[in-house]
């Protein structure tokens, strides 16, 4: 029997499809449900890999965590990674298959993919019967997990009406046409707005795809409902669908968003922890806005110890009173190294290095530390200089290494994931991350400057709690880390608050008549319909 499912569309990109997505899986999964998450296809540099060594969006692994099951490929069969304005990384069942312009995903007249691992042949372009195969892919995978759970909450990317894609759709109303699934439209009423999106979303789909638009929800609310209930009442009448929920605005639930790139370079990462230091100071951590920065989610475990202060930088004197900088992943090794050294900021970090002020570099980050890049796969550039403060020579290998390492640091345990070309070999300095036998398994660091290739080894709180406890010695600050912040607990009490917002706010019994058993009969036609 095939299980329920849903698909979480938005009036926009960032209209808060994921969150919404994850509150949903969070409240049926307290209801006694068992409910698995789902996008066809994601654009993200904020990827996860899973325990078979697939890569997916961190967004759907966040929510597999809000459903308290083990993430897998089927969750995110095609992952597109940025590698600047105009191609991508494909990542096909969480392994990389090519590289490819937008027009030769999207449309017909694309330069040719560039194969990396074999899975692609020269030539190939993602349209036509090549989308087709796609489509059959993400079908194929909805039906197994809809095989296996008893509800699947999908999510939408951008827009469902963008009409200039909806021939090659594959991840909003062209899955919700081939599924069957009833879809709920998000809007983002903070930018305004909303009750025209919502209204022209629908009107610009076509009669086919309107039949499956069961209603709205609107997202972070400030202020009275019952000051916006005469305008649902309008929008119910236009449109004969109803709205499902009003969720107010909350801060700190932007939990592992898809784009780095739309992180504010002067901003907090997210909301930082408020709580008081444990000791006497404050320690500031400086991270290097890079370029098509990655899996820039690595330092919300940092932002999450009380007393922790986290921004993003990109200029050199905002390294000055800074007490860690942290150089972090990106998509473009040395896309990113040339734009630390046209900013400045490649002579304050060797300068930092060379006074022995904490540096740490993850990944891509961990790469530009090095001494020298060859690189022919990324970048295609060949042999580059690196900054040079640790003795690391990097090669890109055209298999991508994607695997999730446990080992220790700093007299505590690390886990961590891997997501990169680059091989790293290690000339001199100590070992980071070592195996129980003292071995070294990752990582290199001389005097205060550490590089690794594990994303996410600072959720480890004892191996975070020890690392920052080494870098307030070094920048001279009585800085002590919190006993007992638990990074795991944080995230279960994020994920927590994203299911009451279900909970209270939506109208969970009609979520759950969707889920099982489709979109309304009758929904009516909203002109002009999409275009011929």
């Amino acid at each position: 029997m095939t299980g329920g499912g849903l698909l979480v569309a938005g009036t926009t990109s960032d209209a808060g499809k994921s969150v919404v997505t994850a509150g949903i899986c969070r409240w049926l999964v307290r209801q006694g449900v068992k409910v698995a998450p789902f996008k066809a296809q994601n654009m993200s540099l904020n990827s996860f890999v899973t325990r078979e060594g697939a890569e997916i969006g961190r967004a759907q692994a966040m929510q597999a965590q809000a459903c308290r099951v083990e993430p897998t490929a089927l969750m995110n069969p095609v992952l597109l990674k940025p590698g600047g304005e105009q191609s991508s990384q494909v990542v096909l069942l969480g392994k990389p298959v090519g590289e490819l312009s937008a027009r030769g995903f999207f449309g017909e007249s694309g330069p040719a993919a560039q194969p990396q691992s074999g899975a692609v042949s020269p030539g190939t372009r993602l349209h036509g019967g090549r989308q087709q195969k796609l489509l059959g892919t993400v079908l194929d995978c909805l039906a197994e997990l809809r095989g296996t759970y008893d509800a699947v909450i999908c999510e939408g990317a951008g827009s469902p009406a963008e009409i200039n894609l909806r021939r090659t759709d594959i991840v909003n109303m062209g899955i919700a046409r081939n599924a069957g699934l009833p879809v709920l439209v998000v809007g983002d009423i903070d930018r305004g707005g909303v009750f025209a999106s919502f209204f022209g979303t629908v009107a610009l789909l076509s009669p086919e795809d309107q039949a499956l638009v069961a209603g709205f929800l609107v997202n972070k609310f400030r202020g009275d409902v019952s000051l916006l209930e005469p305008g649902l009442d309008m929008l119910h009448g236009l449109t004969g669908r109803r709205t499902y929920g009003v969720l107010p605005f909350r801060h700190g639930l932007g939990i592992d968003e898809e784009d780095g790139l739309r992180v504010s370079l002067r901003g907090t990462v997210r909301e930082s922890n408020t709580a008081p230091p444990v000791g006497d100071d404050v320690l500031r951590v400086a991270v290097c806005a890079i370029p098509l920065m990655s899996n820039f989610t690595d330092v919300d475990a940092l932002a999450a110890e009380p007393g922790v202060v986290v921004r993003f930088v990109d200029r050199p004197e905002e390294l000055a009173d800074a007490d860690l900088v942290v150089v972090p992943g990106t998509r473009g090794t040395v896309r990113a190294l040339e734009w630390l050294r046209e900013r400045g900021l490649a002579d304050a970090l060797k300068r930092r290095a060379a006074e022995q002020r904490p540096v740490l570099g993850v990944c891509g980050g961990f790469q530009i530390l090095g001494e020298h890049i060859e690189d022919d796969v990324e970048s295609r550039r060949g042999q580059v200089d690196g900054l040079g403060v640790l003795p690391v020579r990097v090669r890109f290998a055209r298999e991508k290494t994607l695997t999730r390492p446990v080992g220790e640091a700093l007299g505590e345990r690390v886990e961590g994931y891997e997501i990169h070309h680059g091989v790293a070999d290690v000339t001199g300095g100590e070992g980071f991350i070592s195996d129980d036998k003292g071995h070294s398994l990752d990582g290199c660091r001389v005097g205060q400057t550490w590089g690794t290739h594990w994303h996410g080894s600072l959720e480890s709180d004892g191996f975070r709690r020890a690392f920052l406890r080494e870098v307030a010695a070094a920048a001279g600050r009585r800085f002590v880390p919190a006993p007992d912040t638990s990074f795991a607990a944080l995230r279960e009490e994020q994920l927590d608050r994203l299911g009451d917002l279900i909970e209270q706010h939506a109208d969970t019994d009609a979520l759950w008549r969707l889920i099982e058993s489709g979109a309304p009969q009758g929904l009516p036609f909203i002109p002009p319909g999409a275009p011929a």
